[in-house]
């Protein structure tokens, strides 16, 4: 019984009891940094490992499997797709299930076992049935580690929601990059096998992370008052959620409670002679510890699942991010679909050109972290609409790319590049609504979403959408290329772009409020993790 209480109590990271010793470096497991590598480990590792074995999915049909050559592309669309359908379905489930744990790395850490039999089975599975099975744990495990990723970071982030959706742009744009290439040269150069040692070893250091990191709300347990209100000169550049009294609300790492998502500012940085700012942000500190008390007598609503669901879906805003995100993922999946095939056929290029070609459209995701610091200050609907508008025009343009000419591989390759820039913006902001969504429900309606919060069904219901976006996408691309032409898919894709753009312009919300009223750009200092 003391192994299996001793193991419960690393993988829950709960506190055994009171004369419990706090983990071996603790300050180091439980920092922002850490927490959010760890994540952006996870979330690059699903995109890696997804877009790096598909171009050796047809030689395990053929080779491993035993499928006939004439049936090799049905069952390619079957195995993508199988990922998807567990995508789509276990997102919300996943949500749902990390919002009523103690700890989110229960969850991220029964996706890394769906992860590491998925694997396994793509690997040596020698049936159709088992690769079947492997694609499905693979978009289970991406549920988990989207819906509950994303919920980890807006708990360790705090107030700075948007860079960090934009560390997640970040990851999805170097694993999209890098992985084809990787796995279509290893697999020319050295064979099948190989291809999955790469896995194997990516999966090893995401495993490694996940079992080394330890959440704050947890590390608080071991934590004095004094330490949580007193942090360092270093940690004070950074959103720090261990800033808070013991009775902060669990389902989220803020220093008031429940009902007061972010509502007091964390100290902001203290620079040499600057005694003023010093003084008053110890004001803040106290109002802040008194605001927990009243907070604490207040009754938190008992509200089931599907209600929190119910409230949470009746807001025209979290709609129309959620559409914003299902119609930008199928336009930038839609041209993973297309492509690749338009340029071997019209200017003979060859999958390496080709793969090359797509860092002009997923490089400007490094800008990402840049729209979420947008987002934080100034609100989501300006940058997203500016996104989906800067995309109209961007598209309606690639249908002029007819000819083998050097003139219009020029042009193909920057109307890509200004694409990729203008999906950043439309993507990343849409990310961070979903939080802010949330929190300006719940300071209209405090305990409307019971103790532990929706932040895990808000980004299952995001990674639906994304999904969704990713089966509509190259279906809407691939047939309408094949039925009428690259130019028409283009223009029809501008029209989506158009139907995203009004419905962010008419139902997102503007600019961020915090629950005290403030506005996100009003902040003392005008600095986002504040």
């Amino acid at each position: 019984m003391g192994f299996l209480s001793s193991s419960r109590q690393f993988l829950s990271g709960t506190r055994k009891d009171s004369k419990s010793k706090p983990p071996c470096l603790l300050s180091i497991r439980s920092s922002t940094t850490l927490i959010v590598l760890t994540v952006n480990l996870a979330i690059f590792t699903d995109i890696f490992y997804y877009a790096l074995i598909v171009p050796v999915i047809p030689f395990s049909l053929t080779v491993q499997v035993g499928i006939p050559e004439d049936q090799v592309q049905h069952w390619t669309s079957i195995l993508l797709a199988c990922y998807s359908v567990a995508l789509f379905v276990g997102s919300p489930l996943a949500g749902i299930y990390a919002d009523h744990t103690s700890s989110r790395r229960w969850p991220l850490l029964i996706g890394l076992v769906a992860l590491a039999t998925s694997t396994l089975l793509l690997c040596f599975g020698n049936s159709i049935g088992l690769l079947v099975l492997g694609r499905l744990l693979q978009g289970f495990s991406a549920a988990i580690v989207w819906s509950v990723g994303c919920a980890l970071l807006v708990d360790t982030m705090d107030s700075a929601v948007g860079v960090a959706m934009g560390y997640v742009g970040i990851s999805m744009s170097v694993g999209l990059l890098i992985a084809p290439v990787i796995g279509g040269a290893v697999y020319s150069a050295v064979g099948y096998y190989p291809v999955y040692y790469i896995a194997f070893g990516v999966v090893a250091v995401d495993i490694l992370l996940r079992l080394f990191m330890i959440e704050k709300k947890v590390a608080r347990q071991w934590i004095d008052e004094d330490q949580c209100t007193r942090p360092t000169e270093m940690e004070a550049n950074q959103v720090d959620v261990e800033a808070a009294t013991s009775s902060a609300a669990p389902g989220h790492a803020s220093p008031i409670g429940a009902n007061d998502i972010r509502a007091s500012t964390p100290a902001p940085i203290l620079t040499d002679g600057d005694q003023a700012q010093q003084d008053n942000s110890e004001e803040k500190r106290v109002e802040a510890i008194d605001n927990t008390g009243q907070n604490s007598t207040n009754p938190v609503k008992q509200t089931s699942t599907s209600g929190r669901c119910k409230a949470l879906l009746k807001s025209p805003r979290l709609l129309a991010a959620l559409y914003g995100l299902f119609s930008q993922a199928g336009i930038m999946m839609g041209f993973d679909a297309t492509l690749a095939l338009f340029v071997q056929t019209t200017f003979g290029w060859n999958s390496t050109a080709a793969g090359i070609l797509f860092l002009a459209l997923f490089v400007p995701g490094f800008l990402s972290p840049l729209v979420g610091w947008l987002s934080d200050r100034y609100g989501a609907k300006w940058p997203s609409f500016f996104g989906f508008c800067l995309c109209i025009p961007l598209l309606v343009c690639l249908r002029f790319v007819t000819e083998s000419s050097v003139q219009h591989k020029i042009l193909l390759g920057f109307l890509l590049a200004l694409l990729g820039i203008a999906l950043a913006f439309a993507n990343v902001p849409l990310m961070a609504e979903i939080t802010y969504v949330i929190e300006e429900t719940e300071a209209a309606e405090p305990g409307i979403f019971g103790e532990k919060g929706v932040y895990g069904l808000g980004y299952g219901l995001f990674t639906m959408a994304f999904a969704l976006g990713g089966v509509v996408g190259p279906l809407w691309g691939g047939y309408v290329v094949a039925s009428a032409g690259w130019g028409t898919m283009t223009w029809s894709f501008a029209l989506w772009a158009a139907s995203g753009a009004a419905v962010i312009g008419i139902w997102l919300g503007g600019q961020v409020t915090r629950p005290d009223g403030t506005a996100a750009g009003q902040q003392e200092g005008g600095d986002i993790n504040q």
